[in-house]
């Protein structure tokens, strides 16, 4: 059987590709399997930005509606696959040059940073169909307000990228989607590597200042953080850049 994700590295950058364009990159079990696949390599091969991209014409289509209703249902694959984009030590970036439904936007949700073009739409259209946006909700609500997705969610009305950006679910908006990533991955790239991890993890999850305080601390003392200093004081790259 065909895999239907792609892998390849380069660079310090892993390329993720949802490649089943014949059901729009619907959340089948294997490709859910395989998306898992990809993400044991790009972790093994320890890369420092992860790129999740998709084969045209659409990101993803959210669950695949044919197998859920004829088949057992089961999300523990696609619930884990949500949380190791999560707390993966590399920043995910989402590519998305094609729309995007359902499920599939809790996917592209869930990375660091989403590039969009302008010209794709959006749709939570599960109550369309008699379910609710559940799963999803976890690293949704964790970009966005309820009160900006109370629209799209009791309605399943299509929405634009300008919508999406302004609700907090995408952070970027290009003509070139391709072109801003190889640029973000680059900015990326320039940070320190433990530095670029804590900081991904400041972002996600909620801390005492006594915490703070500790990991800042860290931080300025490690081997890296000297080197850091170092580096700027000197007015040469840090070693970490190549």
């Amino acid at each position: 059987m065909a895999q239907l994700v792609d892998i390849a590295i380069a660079g310090g950058v892993g390329t993720v590709t949802l490649d089943s364009p014949g059901n729009r990159n619907a959340l089948s079990q294997q490709l859910v399997a395989d998306l898992h696949i990809a993400f044991d390599a790009v972790e093994q091969q320890q890369v420092r930005v992860v790129v999740l991209t998709h084969t045209p014409p659409a990101f993803c289509a959210g669950a695949d509606l044919k197998e859920r209703s004829t088949g057992r249902v089961d999300s523990t694959s696609f619930v884990r696959a949500i949380e190791r984009l999560g707390t993966m030590r590399a920043p995910v970036i989402a590519a998305v040059d094609g729309p995007v439904r359902a499920g599939g936007i809790g996917l592209m949700a869930a990375c660091d940073l989403v590039v969009v073009n302008p010209t794709i739409t959006f749709a939570f259209t599960e109550v369309r169909i008699g379910v609710t946006p559940a799963i999803i909700t976890a690293p949704i609500m964790h970009r966005c307000g309820w009160s900006k997705l109370a629209g799209p969610y009791l309605t399943g009305e299509v929405f634009d990228a300008s919508r999406a950006l302004d609700m907090g679910l995408v952070t970027h908006v290009a003509d070139d989607v391709a072109s801003t990533v190889v640029d973000l991955s680059s900015q990326i790239l320039l940070g320190g590597p433990t530095a670029v991890a804590a900081t991904k993890t400041l972002l996600r999850r909620q801390h005492s200042i006594s915490e703070l305080q500790a990991l800042s601390e860290a931080l300025f003392t490690s081997d890296e953080g000297r080197e850091g200093m170092a580096a700027f004081a000197e007015k040469r790259p840090p070693r970490w850049v190549s």
